[in-house]
């Protein structure tokens, strides 16, 4: 059943299907499932270095009593705009969570920038951000003040003054220029290091190679992101239908 949900059975497969290293698209033509379905799967229970089936499992399952327990709270919570499917919606967050958190991003604070991120406001209060992710305000707060430091988030006042968090559309372009500048940081060490382990010795040549190699991608990354940002600013073009 292509379009139903993942069985135990399936799961297992899964993750027999990773630790053989098959590619996402051959464990799926295997389970006769879309390729995007067992990428979401893995995604959202720890990547596919970290997925268990059993885990992935009873995590399935706690997410379908909080959000029975949410719609029995409040059954209209959450319209979603523009037709949007809530439940793929839900999907896709928690798989840019994931990924967030991979790449370094702690979770709560990843579950914060994600749910930012794919409201069109893109803007979200304190008690709105903790009712959307079922999280108690305090824990909101600390993961704001840590994007904040980030650069990543800022806070305004909106014409009720409540204090909104809001995702700029600069926030990648800062993100990548951070990076560039973290990486150059990382080149000026590994120089020092030439002249302390004594030139033209190997562990100052590797030393030398690092840096330069350092200089290299930090210079690319500051320059690309230059290059791109007026993309950040752009709307993208209307698809255009198949008919005439």
């Amino acid at each position: 059943m292509p379009g139903g949900r993942l069985t135990q059975q399936e799961r297992q497969q899964i993750a027999l299907g990773l630790a053989d290293g098959l590619a996402y698209a051959e464990i799926a033509r295997r389970l006769d499932r879309p390729t995007s379905t067992i990428t979401r799967e893995v995604m959202r229970n720890g990547g596919p270095t970290a997925y268990r089936a059993d885990l992935a499992q009873r995590a399935t399952s706690h997410r379908a009593q909080r959000r029975r327990q949410s719609e029995a709270k409040d059954p209209a919570a959450s319209p979603q705009a523009h037709g949007r499917d809530a439940e793929a919606v839900r999907a896709y967050e928690e798989v840019f969570t994931t990924v967030l958190m991979q790449s370094g991003t702690p979770k709560m604070m990843a579950r914060v920038l994600s749910c930012l991120f794919t409201t069109d406001a893109g803007s979200l209060t304190a008690a709105e951000l903790a009712q959307r992710l079922q999280v108690s305000p305090a824990s909101v707060s600390k993961a704001v003040a840590y994007l904040e430091s980030q650069g990543l988030v800022r806070r305004e006042r909106d014409e009720r003054r409540r204090e909104r968090y809001v995702v700029d559309d600069d926030v990648w372009y800062q993100s990548m220029m951070a990076s560039a500048h973290g990486t150059a940081q990382l080149a000026v060490i590994a120089r020092q290091g030439v002249g302390v382990l004594v030139p033209d010795t190997p562990a100052a040549a590797r030393m030398e190679n690092v840096a330069r190699f350092l200089d290299f991608v930090s210079e690319a990354i500051a320059r690309a992101a230059d290059q791109a940002r007026e993309v950040l600013h752009t709307k993208p073009e209307p698809a255009l239908n198949g008919g005439g």
